[in-house]
């Protein structure tokens, strides 16, 4: 018989894991013995966490991690919040005391286990016999991949592994479901019925891989292209004429900015993401509003309207094969042409400039999101990510992953405050050659608080001075590479030899 180790390989193997993402700790180092694939270190639960949702997201695979029991896990929960907001099929694995000593409250064991991570992840468990582990860990992947996807949890006791079991057979599993004919019949009919129909697309079609069918959609029935409020992956190409813009997180501005429309369909967000508190209709009160989605909760909490249940990207592309054939008459959206400066939109734009053609922009600039909007397009599919959940800490690491799991260019938007959360995933990037460039707009300040205070009648935020951090120092310290840039004309030098490098670099770029 083979002992659980072996059988818990076999079932990583099965599922497609070829890394394990972890910090080594006591109640793990059992689950390490004669690993056939890689070891990525971070040292921080995390910035593990980042990685292997990054990673998760731009490879199609789910993501293994290793963390010790209640101490990593802890460490770890932010970017598992935000894991669960991404739809990152993460298979968490945790240490725990061995269960002999269980009884004896043990010296960093988990009282709770499974009610920690709880409520953001879809699966918890500590299996009742070491010999259960397989079979859960294989549950646990199931589910994890299964629309809509997210991070799942096992917590494993240290003498475990080496115990003998059943080796469990393994589901050879398609977990995608079409939506309904009729829902299809039913949004095709409100969309043909519109004389000005718009098309609001969330993280939900990228992570289905509904590109291609947005595309064929909109051009078949002539419909405007917004983005969802705080979608966390590339909708729709922005540099294409239907592409409409940003919707914001404001109920009111929102729905302004909808009111030219007559239907509304939402695909693959919720309806919708709000910041603030708002007041009136959640959209136009004289159009048809539908959604479509593969997550129930996004249909569940509609404030009206219709909806229709299934896979994004098959219902967009059944759309796009029956409705009616219609030419768009908008107008196309401009973008931005800020003058030569040390701000964010200027930096930006020269991003854009001289980014390599397929290059993967990885953001975490909350005060840069309005001038990224204005002047770096996104054009590609899998050209984006960002985090749904809000938290800071996320993309630096992410972006390390999204390196590992595909192989063009990664270049990581960053705020000085938010790289500041995870700065020691420097130090994975170097291990792991990671072809990233991080690109710190460093205004000295948690500026997204100091610009957001006005909504609460506030001109002063305590503890939002962040002077005197030095990038240049913090990279170099673990070995990467650096350079800082606080003059124009020193900007696109800079830039080019970031991009031109093949491994890790940063770029401490001081703006206004």
């Amino acid at each position: 018989m083979p002992t659980v180790r072996e059988a818990a390989f076999k079932v990583f193997e099965h599922f497609g894991v070829d890394r394990l993402f972890g910090n080594p700790g006591s109640t793990e180092l059992p689950m390490l013995k004669a690993m056939p694939f890689p070891y990525v270190m971070g040292l921080n639960e995390a910035v593990v966490m980042g990685m292997a949702d990054g990673y998760a997201r731009a490879s199609g695979r789910p993501a293994l991690v290793n963390l010790h029991s209640s101490a990593g896990t802890g460490h770890s929960l932010g970017n598992l919040f935000t894991a669960y907001k991404n739809n990152a099929p993460v298979v968490v694995t945790a240490g725990q005391q061995a269960r002999s000593i269980l009884p004896h409250d043990p010296f960093l064991f988990a009282e709770r286990p499974t009610e920690f991570p709880r409520p953001y992840v879809k699966f918890s468990v500590e299996p009742a016999r070491a010999e259960d582990v397989p079979l859960a860990l294989a549950r646990a992947f199931a589910t994890a991949m299964t629309p809509p996807m997210g991070p799942v949890f096992v917590s494993i006791p240290v003498d475990d592994w080496d115990r003998e079991c059943e080796m469990p057979a393994l589901p050879d599993l398609i977990l995608r479901t079409m939506p309904d004919p009729a829902g299809i019949e039913r949004l095709a009919n409100m969309l043909d019925a519109a004389e000005n129909p718009a098309l609001v697309l969330g993280t939900g079609v990228a992570n289905c891989g509904g590109w291609e069918s947005a595309i064929a959609l909109a051009e078949r029935c002539g419909a405007s292209v917004w983005a969802a409020p705080y979608a966390a992956r590339e909708t729709f190409p922005e540099d294409h004429p239907q592409f409409a813009g940003f919707l914001p997180a404001w109920r009111d501005q929102l729905r302004d900015l909808l009111s030219g429309h007559d239907a509304i369909l939402v695909a693959g967000a919720p309806v919708f993401t709000y910041h603030v508190e708002g007041s009136g209709p959640h959209w136009p009160a004289h159009a048809k509003l539908a959604a479509l989605s593969d997550d129930p909760q996004h249909l569940a909490s509609l404030p009206g309207g219709g909806g229709v249940l299934g896979d994004v990207a098959a219902g967009l592309q059944s759309l796009a094969q029956k409705v009616t054939a219609r030419a768009w008459s908008g107008t196309p959206r401009k973008l931005a042409e800020p003058q030569p400066d040390m701000n964010a939109a200027h930096v930006l734009k020269r991003v854009a400039a001289l980014r390599p053609a397929e290059a993967v922009i990885v953001e975490e600039a909350p005060t840069a999101r309005g001038p990224e909007h204005d002047t770096l397009p996104i054009t590609r599919e899998g050209g984006f990510y960002t985090c749904a959940s809000g938290g800071l800490g996320y993309s630096l690491p992410a972006a390390i992953g999204i390196a590992l799991g595909q192989n063009d260019k990664v270049i990581a938007i960053l705020g000085d405050g938010a790289s500041m959360y995870t700065i020691q995933g420097l130090f994975a990037a170097k291990n792991e050659k990671a072809n990233v460039s991080f690109v710190v707009l460093n205004n000295s300040a948690y500026a997204a608080l100091t610009g957001f205070s006005a909504e609460f009648g506030m001109n002063h935020v305590p503890g939002c001075d962040l002077t005197g951090l030095d990038f240049v120092k913090l990279a170099e310290a673990q070995g990467v590479a650096a350079r800082k840039v606080e003059q124009v004309d020193s900007l696109d030098a800079a830039l080019a030899w970031s991009f031109g490098t093949d491994g890790p670099t940063l770029l401490d770029i001081r703006i206004s």
